[in-house]
């Protein structure tokens, strides 16, 4: 073992010096790179199943029977590749490294590689790692980045490039601006482009010298957010810590590419001035300028408001472009803030460019402004230009001041502020116009016709702003709200607005509308709201929201939030995070009932959770594109589950070339085909599977009732039975049911009296509805329908109850009475009388159940019981002796247990069945051969004891069963 072990290592140290994003070759166990087969990552290495960012370091672990190896020291360490940066783990031995002892009985602490005189610590250096900063630390050194893009910003970074001069590069004249958002070790990024400028086929991120560190490519569409508003929006995502370092230092660049020769690179820079940015614009050369001084300039304007006691403006400008040739110094500018559609100057302002440069200048404007220009702002009615006050005409940039440049979705959940089963989200984000688009969707309120507001929530006092109320039909609100005023941006800017939904009976919702960064699964229409499968009133009540979508790459992406889930003790008391998971599932379109496809996709805790995940099939994403995808989030603490369908739209490379529309795919998928499964008793009727045992009405005739028995599905038509009410006091039956009723109290008629289709009122049994008032014969699988009882839901208090047919007594012996037919319920004497002869009627006692076999007329049941009869639960008292067989109500009369009565004690036996009788059932079943029912008995014992006694070697013995188990 001690060699196989030293083996391991010489092999790990050998591959591990390799790319870890190899696929084409077979490699070492350690190292599986087509694990959940992802796509390539530049800066990120795969090691055994879990992911390193770039600089990472790390122990190797060799799996049982090894563990941690903690001589082995693993790196995730950058390797160029031309232009590219790509990712490689390098693992090394450090045992040799370790410091010569002065002690003589060193000794080797748990989780060390070099041993340590007793009472000395700091001799290991593997474990002297560089402290790194916490999340919360890192986001905010991380914030408030932007940029600006033209052809003066884009310096060549190489050497090998070409100067990027109108002449070189076709691009020189586009503009963008861009903001950064760092979150969750993410780098979020949004841009505003000239209309002009049209998307780049790609976007790199590249360092100083010129390296690639991180490419991705546009869609050249764009999503429902992106087209709505106007802008590019995207992710970095699990941003190498090194990397992190370069956008700390301002030493990262961001590169738009259009064709190899037509680029444009920016610097990201922080910007104070976006921690408090409200709207933004994108200035550019206006009409009549000088083109050949102002080609390659532009600007972007960071404007912020505020409409307290007095109403005041921030205008911080990033430009360049707008300067002679011969300004070298102290050059005044002037900022205009003006009407776009009237000659009305809001604004003017001059200040002053101490050192002109010809990439990037910064200048601020603060001013007063009234209430009505702030309402003009708000709703994109102005313009900012900023213009050399020595030629205002030949140098000038102009722009519309709109909603602000970053990519911001902002949702809520919606929960209930008393125990109830109510539950709802909310989301609203401003398109390129400045309105506000909204939506709202409601599970639980939908009887109670509920009022849906925006209240500001920031003061001491709440504030209803705008009642969204007229937008909402059965549950969902969508809408928009034209150019909002600062009373309600400023309230959703700063977290404080709120969507709540109240109705007049006291059940109210409320949440706070919340920031969220734009990327990927929120630019899409609407996320879905992920609800509980039990709707017990209970406080706080667990409500999600998820955005959902598949990239080019035909990965899905998705992004979730959860609350409502109570404080366990154990999580209160240990102070540890709650655990979840989040699962998706996929059905075939038709046979809903066929087996799903289940995969875990997250195991995750706290409260947020996005992710993304690589390698589903072409049927996976067909069916989640078809509506037919299910996400579920389990809570292990309290068992609680939310779950909910979702659809995405994926690209036609991802999907299949094959439809899921019928039966006949469902096989090519390697599920299970659509026909009776004996193993499992599962049943196929009319697309869709069902288990044994199960019941249920069939969808081409709601009159015929069906049920799985023995892996055959078998239907029968409903019988009605005879009314009492007289033919004038007969309703039709609704639409729906199959039988008339009779009307009575508690039944609503409408003005006809001759349909119910109002009637909601009604009882269940056996997963079946029954209108209030309402008869009908119970349905007994695999016997089917017994008519020899009838089935009433009380219209007043919904209470069922099923009598048996009372059947007269006998004017004869017992042993010559007969059954005239199989369907008599009653049995009869041989004399023709008239009283006899009326079979399948009430009186008739052919048909009685033996477990309700007619009490002895000659004697009463305390005669009976005290000559050794026994009690009958659901009847007059068994005489001493006699036998019968039980009837249980979900099953019917039980042939295979006979029970017998003696001495006052009831005792039942099943019957036995041999084991070479079993074994060759068995041999049928798995030949697929038809089992007859000469033994039914033996047939249904036998396939259920393989079944679930496959692995024991079950004896066929006698089994007692008493009268309980069969209650």
């Amino acid at each position: 073992m001690r060699y196989y072990g030293a083996f391991l290592l010489s092999i790990l140290l050998v591959v591990v010096s390799y790319p870890s994003t190899s696929r084409a070759r077979r490699v070492a166990p350690l190292i599986e790179d087509d694990w959940a087969r992802r796509p390539h990552r530049a800066a990120e290495c795969t090691f055994g199943k879990q992911i390193r960012e770039l600089g990472s370091t790390w122990f190797a672990d060799l799996g049982p029977p090894f563990g941690v190896m903690y001589c082995i020291k693993c790196e995730c360490i950058p390797v160029q590749k031309k232009r590219r940066i790509v990712a490689r783990v390098h693992c090394r031995n450090i045992k040799n490294e370790c410091p010569k002892l002065s002690c003589h009985e060193p000794v080797l602490l748990p989780g060390r590689c070099c041993k340590s005189c007793p009472g000395d610590f700091s001799t290991d250096i593997v474990q002297d790692l560089p402290a790194q900063l916490t999340s919360e630390e890192e986001e905010r050194s991380l914030k408030h980045f932007g940029t600006l893009i033209t052809g003066r910003t884009s310096q060549a970074l190489r050497r090998d490039e070409p100067s990027p001069t109108s002449m070189y590069n076709s691009a020189y004249n586009y503009i963008a601006t861009g903001r950064f958002t760092f979150h969750r070790k993410n780098l979020y990024y949004a841009f505003y482009l000239s209309t002009s400028t049209p998307r780049p086929r790609s976007i790199q991120f590249v360092d100083g010298s010129g390296s690639i560190l991180e490419e991705q490519t546009i869609d050249p569409i764009g999503g429902v957010y992106q087209n709505a508003t106007g802008k590019l929006c995207g992710v970095w995502r699990r941003v190498p810590r090194d990397y992190r370092k370069l956008l700390r230092e301002e030493r990262l660049h961001v590169s738009f590419i259009w064709e190899p020769s037509a680029t444009l690179t920016g610097q990201l820079s922080r910007y104070r001035a976006l921690s408090t940015e409200q709207f933004s614009s994108l200035l550019e050369p206006t009409m009549g300028v000088d083109r050949s001084l102002m080609s390659g300039a532009g600007a972007t304007a960071i404007v912020s408001a505020s409409s307290a006691s007095a109403p005041s403006i921030h205008v911080s400008l990033v430009f360049n472009g707008v300067f002679l040739p011969n300004d070298v110094s102290e050059v005044p500018l002037i900022v205009q803030l003006e009407h776009t559609e009237k000659d009305y100057v809001v604004l003017r302002e001059e200040i002053v460019v101490k050192k002109p440069s010809n990439e990037l200048n910064f200048g601020e404007v603060r001013s007063a402004l009234s209430g009505a220009d702030l309402r003009l702002l708000t709703r994109g009615k102005l313009s900012i230009s900023i213009m050399s006050r020595k030629d205002p005409q030949a140098l000038r940039l102009a722009g519309v001041v709109g909603p602000r440049a970053t990519c911001d979705m902002y949702q809520t959940l919606l929960q209930s502020e008393t125990p109830s089963a109510a539950s709802g989200i909310a989301w609203a984000f401003l398109d390129r116009a400045g309105s506000l688009r909204y939506g709202v969707q409601l599970i639980g309120l939908e009887e109670e016709s509920p009022l849906v507001t925006l209240v500001d929530e920031g003061g001491k006092r709440r504030t209803e702003l705008e009642d969204l109320t007229p937008s909402l039909v059965d549950g969902l609100a969508n809408g928009s709200l034209d150019r909002p005023g600062p009373r309600l941006l400023e309230p959703l800017f700063n977290g404080e607005l709120s969507v709540v939904a109240a109705s007049h009976v006291g059940s109210m919702l409320r949440g706070r509308l919340l920031q969220r960064p734009v990327a990927d699964a929120r630019d899409t229409t609407a996320p879905v709201l992920l609800r509980r499968l039990s709707q017990e009133p209970v406080h706080p009540g667990p409500v999600g929201l998820v955005w959902t979508a598949v990239d080019l790459d035909c990965s899905l992406h998705y992004e979730l939030e959860i609350a409502g889930f109570p404080q366990t003790s154990s999580a209160s008391n240990n102070h540890e995070p709650r655990t979840f998971q989040l699962y998706l599932e996929t059905m075939p379109l038709l046979a809903q009932g066929a087996p799903v496809a289940r995969r875990l996709l997250e195991e995750f805790t706290g409260y947020v959770l996005e992710g993304s995940v690589t390698g589903l099939s072409p049927v996976e994403l067909y069916r989640i594109e078809s509506g037919i995808g299910f996400l579920e989030v389990t809570d292990k603490q309290s068992d609680r589950i939310l779950k909910a369908p979702f659809k995405a739209r994926a690209p036609m490379s991802c999907l299949p070339h094959y439809a899921d529309n019928d039966v006949a795919s469902v096989v090519a998928y390697n599920l299970h085909p659509p026909r009776s499964d004996i193993e499992t008793g599962a049943c196929y009727h009319e697309t869709r599977f069902y288990e044994e045992g199960t019941q249920w009405t069939s969808n081409s005739d709601p009159c015929s009732m069906c049920h799985c028995y023995r892996g055959l599905a078998q239907c029968d038509p409903v019988p009605c039975p005879a009314l009492t009410c007289p033919q004038a006091k007969q309703l039709k039956a609704p639409a729906g049911h199959c039988c008339p009723i009779c009307s009575g109290p508690g039944i609503n008629m409408n003005a006809t009296g001759k349909n119910v289709s109002s009637i909601t009122r009604g009882c269940t049994l056996a997963s079946q509805f029954h209108l209030a008032g309402a008869s009908w014969h119970p349905y007994l699988p695999p016997v089917g329908f017994d008519t020899c009882a009838v089935c009433t839901c009380d219209p007043i208090t919904l209470e069922v109850k099923c009598p048996r047919v009372h059947c007269p007594p006998l004017d004869c012996d017992e042993k010559l009475a007969f059954r005239p037919s199989k369907k008599a319920c009653c049995r009869q004497c041989p004399a023709t009388t008239p009283s006899t002869l009326n079979t399948g009627v009430p009186g008739d006692t052919s048909r009685l159940p033996r477990d309700q076999a007619a009490p002895s007329t000659k004697r009463t049941a305390e005669e009976i019981l005290a000559s050794g009869g026994c009690k009958n639960p659901l009847g007059g008292p068994y005489e001493n002796g006699m036998e019968w067989h039980p009837r249980v109500h979900s099953h019917g009369e039980m042939k295979c247990v006979k029970c017998r009565c003696k001495n006052g004690e009831v005792k039942c036996d099943r019957k036995r069945c041999p084991r070479a009788l079993c074994n060759s059932i068995a041999h049928q079943m798995k030949r697929g051969e038809y089992v007859a029912d000469v033994d039914d008995c033996c047939t249904v014992q036998c396939r259920r004891a393989r079944r679930h006694h496959r692995n024991n070697n079950h004896h066929p013995a006698r089994h007692s069963v008493t009268p309980r188990e069969l209650s």
